[in-house]
Parts: structure tokens; sequence; C-alpha cells
């Protein structure tokens, strides 16, 4: 019994202990915008392509016409543009805190324009939940950027004197003469 209370303390406190690590930080945020990404990107694609059995241009313009949005072709694009391209986007890790604000806002404008109304679940599940649940993940990354495994580090890094990450660690605050990053 005393092995595994000292095995259960272990584990805790290495499960603590990771919070604070710069890595930690890093791995999050690349698995949250390896989700997110697909999403969007699916969502984007199959609006722009019909990709994936999905609608396509003609069938989301009919979409939005239905819910009485108008230009409703105009709308579909700039939804599946923004759905396609911001997904890319962040699946790279580069503008990746323009591209989460962008998309933020797509899913604000879908809840407004349309799901807002049909409660949270909805009829067969079609309310607010999953505009609400996409929207917080794409502020992290609007507000967190990409970190460190992301080309805008890369970018950061190749282009910036002798290579430095601007990229705050844990716990650190930027100085006054540090530009904050993104």
């Amino acid at each position: 019994m005393r092995d595994l209370l000292a095995r259960v303390k272990t584990l805790t406190t290495w499960f603590r202990d990771t919070r604070d690590r710069p890595e930690t930080r890093d791995l999050i945020l690349l698995l949250v915008r390896a989700g997110l990404a697909w999403i969007f990107i699916y969502h984007g694609a199959g609006t722009l392509f019909g990709a994936f059995h999905q609608a396509g241009i003609h069938g989301e313009t009919l979409y939005f016409q239905a819910n009485h949005l108008k230009p409703a072709e105009f709308f579909t694009y700039v939804d599946g543009l923004t759905q396609f391209v911001g997904g890319i986007l962040i699946a790279v890790g580069i503008f990746g805190r323009l591209a989460g604000l962008a998309l933020a806002g797509d899913m604000i404008g879908a809840m407004v324009t349309i799901t807002f109304a049909q409660g949270l679940a909805g009829p067969n599940g079609l309310g607010y939940q999953l505009n609400l649940a996409l929207i917080l993940p794409s502020l992290v990354i609007a507000f967190l950027g990409t970190g460190r495994i992301s080309l805008d580090e890369l970018l950061r890094r190749t282009f910036s004197p002798a290579g430095a990450s601007r990229s705050p660690q844990i716990g650190q605050r930027p100085s006054a003469a540090t530009p904050s990053p993104d």
C-alpha cells in the first residue's frame, strides 16, 4: 500500500510540475492548433469545394439564403475562406493570432445570425454549442499565439537579431524594452 501511495505522490508531483514548463505550453498549443485546424479546414473545404460530401458553394449559399443572410453568396465565400485559410494558418502556425481572431469572429457571426436562436443544443443538436466550443480555443490561439512549435517561431528566430526567440517563457514577463510576441 505504501508503494502505491508513493507512486501516486510521485505521479501527482510530476503532473503538477508540468504546468509551469514551457514545453508543456508549446505542446498543448500544438495540440489545440491541430484539432482546431482540422475542424476548420474540413468545414472550409466543404463550403468552398464540396469536399467530404458537403454542400459546396451552391449548397451553402442556399442555406444562407434560407436563413436570410444577404448577400448569401458573398457570406458563403467569406465563411469558407475564413475557415479554410484560417485553419491552414493555424495548422502551420503562421499569423496564428490573426487567424484565431478571424475564426472566433466567424463563429460569433454564425451564432448571431443563425444558431443562437436555436438554443445551446437546438433541434437535432444544431444549436450554438459547436460555435462556442470553437470560439474558446480560437481565442486561446489569438491571445497566446502559436507557441514555439510553429512557423511563426521559426521565422522569428531566422530574422530576429542573433536568432533569439521573442516568445516569453511561462512565468516570465516581457520587459519594457522587449517587443511583445506577434
